[in-house]
């Protein structure tokens, strides 16, 4: 470690955040961080948001499209309150997030002042990994590098400091590291033993979840399940593409109900569930159906995964270094087997149904692109288009908490790694963060928008029907008009409520340069819900 020249604790920040590649802000400002963001330098990028759930999930979009942690910045107190449904979405996402909040003057926190957080960094607890309020000015930008390392360290995901107001033109040093984390470690012996189950297993299966994701590590994933000629399935509720669906060895998502997963599973003698809880389930059911499951195998790099498991053994490893650890212990692939041809559901006749829409969508979806979605009650039919290879990538959230996949969406066209992305997302799932439009529009971000309208909260009334109730209030949603959102907002939008110009709507919108939206009115009919039907 080594002390540099005396600075200010602002200079020392902003010096800190290049040294981490953290020269992209997030942020909506408050009067408690001005002097933080005055005569702000041109070499850092200031995204702004126009709410705060809004500002983390674009940071959430553009961390996970990098790989790289995103920094955010919020206002005191009601700011962090606005943003905490989007912390917690990216607390399940597993995005590591540097978020900072500012706080009221040192001097005026005694006396309760106005916009002052009271006990500031338990406010996000416990989606947040750590949290402080460094308890001195010149801490702060050490308090940041922890928070960095924090962040970035297995499972990753957000951290949090609450930052004084008058702390900034204090006096600091700069500190400087150069210590590099351990990352994609694992124990040689406990995958020598995974690896010597799998040589031998007759029928095995593979589960990837967002984990294999996060590693980039689909190619791996592939050469695993070739070597093997294993099954491939994708772990229940998935947040990210996990392998090439459009392989033959691919078989779809995994439901989240007890007994549908264990028949899925059934037939095989060894299935190795990796960067995946085992399992997450929505629906309750008999558990005890699990003890009849052969031998279920877990690789995870979050221990709190592998405390809740129902796996018989498992293994906390990096999941990208243990696919290719396995890769090389099983040097020999087996022989092929027969499979039967894939097939995707043919699209009805030409009508506005989810059906049709979504299999057009699919058609002329672009080569190399990502798709963000949050249609909760059309994720099965999204999912059995086998759309995600290797040149594609899918996000969605972990959470189950709306208003992600809109500003996510920007954020990922920020990262510049795909030349377009497509927001798939619900009537309802937009109004939670439709502000995410203006930054779209400011930014120029390359996204088409493309809003499944069937008038209401459709998961909500898949619920009624399987819970045998109706006549919940607030489920349905008559009279948005998202083209004049969009408008608003600064995003060209049109409508389209016939199939025959459905093409031609979607064709303009994947070549367009910048942002645009499409507003798909879907005809009536009954949604099914992700895997429980």
């Amino acid at each position: 470690m080594k002390n540099e020249a005396t600075t200010t604790v602002r200079n020392a920040v902003l010096e800190t955040m290049r040294d981490l590649g953290l020269t992209t802000l997030f942020g909506n400002p408050g009067s408690t961080e001005l002097e933080f963001l005055h005569n702000w330098p041109s070499d850092i990028a200031y995204v702004l948001g126009l709410q705060e759930s809004v500002v983390v999930a674009m940071a959430d979009g553009y961390a996970q499209a990098t790989g790289r942690a995103a920094m955010v910045n919020l206002h005191s107190a009601a700011g962090v309150g606005h943003a905490l449904g989007s912390i917690y979405t990216a607390f399940k996402n597993q995005t590591p997030l540097v978020i900072t909040a500012g706080q009221q003057s040192r001097g005026l926190l005694p006396y309760r002042p106005f916009l002052g957080a009271a006990d500031a960094a338990s406010f996000p607890k416990p989606y947040v990994k750590w949290s402080c309020e460094p308890a001195r000015p010149e801490d702060v930008p050490v308090a940041l590098r922890q928070a960095h390392a924090i962040a970035m360290q297995r499972p990753r995901g957000p951290v949090f400091i609450s930052i004084p107001s008058d702390d900034w033109h204090r006096e600091a040093r700069q500190i400087r590291t150069a210590a590099a984390l351990a990352d994609g470690s694992f124990d040689p012996a406990a995958l020598d033993a995974i690896a010597a189950k799998l040589a031998k297993a007759v029928n095995p299966a593979l589960v990837f979840g967002a984990g294999v994701a996060r590693d980039d590590a689909r190619p791996a994933a592939v050469m695993l399940a070739e070597r093997l000629q294993a099954d491939v399935y994708t772990a229940p509720i998935p947040s990210r593409s996990t392998f090439d669906e459009s392989h033959a060895l691919y078989q779809g998502v995994l439901p989240a109900v007890p007994g549908p997963l264990v028949r899925a599973l059934a037939p095989y003698d060894v299935v190795l569930v990796v960067g995946a809880p085992a399992f997450v389930l929505h629906v309750d059911g008999d558990m005890l159906l699990f003890d009849n499951l052969n031998m279920v195998m877990q690789i995870t790099d979050d221990p709190d995964q592998a405390a809740s498991s129902l796996a018989r053994t498992v293994t906390v490893a990096a999941p990208g270094a243990a696919i290719t650890a396995l890769v090389e212990r099983l040097p020999h692939s087996r022989p092929a087997k027969a499979r039967p041809a894939q097939t995707v559901p043919a699209a009805p006749a030409a009508a506005m149904t989810a059906q049709h829409v979504i299999s057009r969508i699919a058609a002329l979806l672009p080569s190399r692109c990502a798709v963000v979605e949050e249609a909760p009650s059309h994720k099965e039919i999204i999912h059995a288009q086998r759309l995600f290879d290797l040149e594609r990538e899918y996000f969605a959230m972990a959470s189950g908490g709306l208003g992600f996949a809109l500003p996510a969406a920007v954020g990922v066209a920020l990262s510049g790694r795909f030349p377009r992305v497509v927001c798939l997302i619900g009537d309802g799932s937009a109004m939670y963060t439709i502000q995410g439009l203006y930054a779209a529009a400011q930014c120029r971000a390359p996204v088409a928008f493309l809003v499944l309208n069937n008038y209401g909260y459709g998961a909500m009334r898949s619920f009624s029907r399987l819970m045998k109730g109706g006549g919940a209030p607030g489920i349905d949603l008559p009279g948005l008009d998202f083209v004049a959102l969009a408008s608003g907002h600064g995003v060209p939008g049109r409508c389209v409520s016939a199939a025959q110009d459905l093409d031609a709507a979607l064709a303009e919108a994947f070549a367009s340069d910048g942002p645009s939206l499409v507003e798909l009115r879907i005809s009536a009919e009954v949604e099914a819900l992700y895997g429980m039907d």
